[in-house]
């Protein structure tokens, strides 16, 4: 029954990786490989979060970056909504920070404010502070230990997504958050610098990312939150060249460690300006947020690529009966094929469990009654 197939996560049950249960719905994994299917796969992102009570309870007890070092709380969060949900997809319970802090920055989150930085990198000598990269995945192995746990309490019922984000900027030069005024400073000022970093990055990601495949993750999402600050320019100089590194070290990394190959998304939010590149930057799902036309979209990236998105999370705060016109105009305007359903960005605290239901049950229901007309 799915009730113990979603039971509680306790880490003496972890098995070897390669002891996973048989998958039973693949429906996500055949969307973002670009086969056909019988309906269009939906998860959203966020969708272990603050919007359920069960979220908030468990998280209650402990401080933010404890429960993502625990892996046992890692898993109960990425299980939570597909409790509640018939979800196509599971994301572990991470956050993109673990990166940073892993070379050696300083993230804490505060409570109701979000995260702080209380040393950014001011001068080009603050990179000597940061760690090898080299150590990062080993820094991580805690995330590993929870997708490995989680895939095996998933019992197969759905696919897991691992994910990274690209360079979490904020982090590295602190203050500015809202116009990333200090990170682009150091992207005009210190070029070169700017790159020195931008390699130490990368560096760090594709063995995490690797990492994170072998310890049982079946997909990846590779988040690129700060797009639309950086500007076509700056996008192609400074995270285009590193996107497209990663997607191609990833999937040499799996292959040189003898893993199958997962399907890569990235998401750019606001970077609507770079479509086209994105569509040829090694990825075979383009994340799209929800200022971009799905028809539009499709027409500059082609049929090579699968598509991600991007109903307004605010959607979700429209009547259920709402909920569903808007659904099903999303799901004409993308199309039957190469297309995976999900928000725009993520869910937001202060909504309704019910509504997110609602938005999960429409696409299936319309999008197989699309398939027969």
């Amino acid at each position: 029954p799915e009730s113990s197939s979603l039971g509680i996560c306790s880490y003496t049950l972890l098995p070897q990786p390669q002891g996973f249960p048989e998958l039973k719905n693949d429906t996500f994994l055949r969307a973002a490989w670009g086969e056909e299917t019988d309906y269009t796969p939906v998860w959203c992102m966020r969708q272990a979060g603050r919007y359920l009570p069960e979220f908030r309870e468990t998280r209650a007890a402990q401080d933010f970056f404890s429960t993502c070092r625990s892996p046992e709380a890692c898993c109960e969060l990425t299980l939570q909504p597909l409790r509640r949900f018939p979800l196509d997809a599971a994301i572990i319970f991470s956050d993109i920070l673990v990166v940073p802090q892993a070379l050696g920055m300083e993230v804490t989150m505060v409570p109701g404010k979000g995260p702080s930085f209380p040393e950014p990198l001011r001068e080009e000598r603050d990179l000597e502070r940061l760690r090898d990269p080299a150590t990062v995945a080993s820094e991580l192995g805690y995330v590993f230990q929870a997708i490995t746990l989680t895939r095996q309490q998933l019992a197969g019922r759905v696919p897991l997504i691992g994910f990274a984000g690209t360079w979490a900027w904020r982090s590295y030069f602190g203050g500015g958050s809202s116009t990333m005024s200090q990170a682009k400073r150091w992207l005009y000022q210190r070029p070169q610098a700017s790159h020195q970093l931008l390699c130490i990055l990368t560096d760090a990601l594709v063995p995490y990312l690797v990492g994170q495949v072998a310890a049982g993750a079946q997909a990846l999402q590779l988040f690129e939150s700060h797009a639309g600050h950086l500007g076509p320019q700056l996008f192609s100089k400074f995270a285009l060249p590193y996107i497209r590194d990663v997607s191609k070290r990833v999937k040499a990394g799996l292959q040189e460690t003898g893993l199958a190959p997962v399907p890569m998304i990235i998401f750019a939010k606001d970077g609507h300006f770079a479509l086209e590149e994105l569509a040829q930057a090694g990825y075979e799902v383009v994340g799209l947020d929800w200022t971009v036309a799905p028809e539009k979209a499709r027409e500059r990236v082609g049929k090579t690529v699968t598509l991600q998105g991007n109903l307004d999370p605010c959607a979700l705060y429209a009547s259920e009966e709402e909920i569903g016109k808007l659904v099903q105009q999303m799901l004409n305007d993308f199309g039957p094929q190469r297309y995976i359903a999900n928000l725009g960005h993520g869910l937001y605290p202060d909504m309704d469990p019910e509504h997110v239901g609602a938005f999960v049950d429409a696409v299936h229901k319309h999008s197989r009654l699309l398939r027969q007309n």
